[in-house]
């Protein structure tokens, strides 16, 4: 995600005062990592194809996971990967999807051109099937922008264009790639291991522009109703998403987070705004995006309840082309960090989400059918059932808090009141604040799931404050004292938690571990309990079908390799052995960029990693457009006019899996 609001700042962490505890909340809890490695396959029915499961422990012998040689931090323009490995770019921003315009380096595209190209900035992906390892669909978010490179002179002269060739440049896109060899048409095909299949009939762009549904419980309510749209049903285009998952029916799930950044208001008194928008982060004119001045459904003056109907999870047909996006109401709205789906043994889905900002929380939905029964009666599965929040409690349980109006602490709300203001909801039952929860990953064979909290510098700060229970809180300014599960104050290097269950993933209650404090393990300063290559800032999180962890960070363009961060060098991805916990750095990217988005295919022969905004400024702000490459000119470099977020392919030169 764009790393927002967290400034950078020495780490004057108290955790050896904690560490006790923590010593022993692993001991006690030992047992977890004794079964993690054989935790390797997803029991998503219709969906094992994508992820055939290789169990880690065979004949009695325990199966080596981290194959190869850690390297080391890097802080060139380039990306780098262990001796024996090729990573090589598959697709980039501006690149067609299908049969549309090639890229134009001065960045001279139309917006109706910007619609049939990969869109920019991408973040989470799903590598689905059409043929096992050798063809499918790829399918990736499309978070943000950088206006000083989406246009050849940046954010002046902003006009109608510039807002439609900004939407269309959001959202998701969605191509169809294989494998050289295995077609007879691959041989026109460029070289490498892997290409995008043009033309295909499943590519196609879903921009900020692109009709979509409002589903479920929440759908019509008089907040998401609009001047344009005064049904409240249907939306215009889906925004900033990051994370994302995908579904056992074979779906794809986009998850909207920043949201906020789009929409304004001309009420500089923060008082002048209601609740709702103060927990949700409506801002005055004059920051972030420039929508606003050209489309009113940005400026909630004109359209209040436009914000209303964003910040959902958006389910996406990838197999049916002229198939309609649908925001699935009753998976909450916040600012949504994934949403990983795991099967239940009673076949109904659980969906686990993160709130991705300081101090919110761990939500989990569970359908009230099995999903190929909801699925025969005409239901959609996302659309029926209970959405709860995480208690996480210092003894090493917790619980799982309904949010519906028969939570005693919710009696005066309604369904819809919980669903449009999930937040307020969460801060009422009493949720744990948490250090910016990312991605949530699971190993279904021992009833575990594994969260990244990339970090959180107000955390343990001064004067001490908590989200209000009235749900008035203005996100993310709390200053919540350390706890056992956010154990470090200034948290400027995150970590990473994870939860078990006696029976199944729908348990109301869990048990916790602490898997990593990170930061580095030489630097006895950081308190990190990291075993191996140090890391910090962890975002996205990933379980192969071999068991292997995939971690990746996402450190803050204004600290990468300074200050808290000196001698980290770029943002990287990492590969962890969840039984040992040994942690080896698997992949640097170039300068100023976040590593996000991970995926491999069924055999785990190729991997498909997100390399997002290469060369943003540190201050987060537009490029400037007459020096686009100052900060970097990956992955064109000389013969390019300004650096591209990618999609790279990484594949073993021995043909072997990925990290063995």
């Amino acid at each position: 995600m764009k790393n927002i609001d967290d400034d950078s700042g020495c780490n004057t962490s108290g955790n050896e005062t904690f560490q006790d505890v923590l010593d022993a909340r692993v001991s006690r809890r030992g047992l977890i990592s004794g079964g993690l490695a054989t935790a390797v396959f997803l029991s998503l029915g219709g969906v094992d194809a994508l992820l055939k499961a290789v169990p880690a422990f065979a004949n009695g012998q325990r199966q080596k996971l981290l194959g190869f040689q850690g390297i080391s931090v890097s802080d060139a323009d380039s990306v780098q990967v262990p001796l024996g490995y090729t990573a090589e770019v598959l697709i980039a921003w501006g690149d067609p999807v299908s049969s549309g315009p090639a890229f134009k380096q001065d960045a001279s595209n139309s917006a109706d051109d910007q619609a049939r190209q990969w869109g920019m900035h991408n973040d989470g992906l799903v590598y689905f099937p059409i043929a096992g390892s050798q063809r499918g669909l790829l399918v990736q978010n499309n978070e943000y922008t950088d206006d000083g490179l989406l246009f050849s002179d940046g954010v002046a002269n902003w006009n109608q264009e510039k807002t439609n060739k900004c939407l269309n440049a959001h959202g998701v896109s969605i191509i169809e790639i294989g494998k050289r060899g295995g077609f007879l048409r691959d041989r026109r095909r460029r070289g490498g291991e892997w290409d995008v299949v043009r033309p295909s009939p499943f590519a196609r762009r879903i921009t900020g522009m692109t009709p979509i549904e409002i589903g479920g419980p929440a759908a019509g309510d008089a907040r998401l109703r609009t001047i344009g749209d005064p049904t409240g049903t249907k939306v215009l285009g889906t925004l900033n998403n990051c994370a994302m998952g995908f579904t056992p029916w074979h779906t794809y799930l986009a998850c909207e987070e920043n949201f906020n950044g789009f929409f304004f208001t001309a009420r500089l008194d923060p008082d002048a705004r209601t609740p709702l928008e103060k927990r949700y982060g409506i801002a005055p004119f004059g920051t972030g995006f420039r929508l606003y001045t050209t489309d009113t459904r940005f400026n909630t003056d004109t359209e209040p309840n436009e914000p209303n109907r964003f910040g959902w999870v958006v389910e996406i047909d990838p197999f049916r082309s002229n198939s309609t996006p649908v925001k699935r109401t009753a998976l909450g709205r916040l600012k949504h960090e994934g949403a990983r789906v795991q099967e239940t043994k009673d076949g109904k889905v659980v969906v686990y989400m993160g709130d991705d900002e300081r101090n919110e929380y761990i939500y989990r939905y569970v359908s009230n059918l099995p999903w190929r029964v909801a699925r025969r009666r005409g239901i959609s599965p996302l659309d029926d059932g209970i959405l709860y929040v995480a208690k996480f409690k210092v003894d090493g349980r917790g619980e799982w808090l309904p949010l519906t109006p028969t939570n005693p602490a919710l009696a005066a709300w309604t369904l819809n009141d919980i669903l449009i203001n999930t937040r307020a909801a969460a801060d009422a039952v009493g949720a744990t604040m948490m250090d910016r929860p990312e991605w949530i990953d699971t190993f279904p064979e021992t009833l575990t799931a594994i969260a990244t909290l990339t970090n959180n510098n107000r955390r343990g700060s001064t004067p001490a404050s908590a989200n209000n229970s009235d749900g008035s809180t203005v996100a993310g300014t709390a200053r919540p004292p350390v706890d056992a599960t956010n154990p470090r104050a200034i948290n400027n290097y995150g970590h990473i938690i994870r939860w078990d269950y006696a029976h199944d993933f729908s348990d109301p209650t869990f048990g916790w571990d602490l898997f990593a404090l990170c930061g580095d393990p030489g630097n006895p300063g950081h308190g990190s309990t990291v075993i191996g290559d140090k890391y910090g800032s962890p975002d996205g999180i990933y379980v192969a079908p071999s068991g292997r962890l995939w971690i990746e960070t996402d450190v803050s363009t204004s600290t990468i390799n300074a200050g808290a961060y000196v001698g980290f060098g770029n943002n990287q991805m990492l590969c962890a052995d969840p039984t040992t916990r040994e942690t080896r750095r698997f992949l640097v990217g170039p300068k100023q960029c976040e590593i996000t988005g991970v995926f491999v295919t069924p055999d785990e022969e190729a991997m498909f990693v997100g390399i997002q905004h290469p060369g943003e400024t540190p201050d987060e702000t537009p490029n400037d457009p007459t020096n686009p490459k100052l900060h970097s000119s990956w992955p064109d470099g000389a013969a390019g006019g300004r650096p591209r977020s990618a999609c790279v392919v990484i594949t073993k030169d021995d043909g072997g899996k990925i990290g063995s």
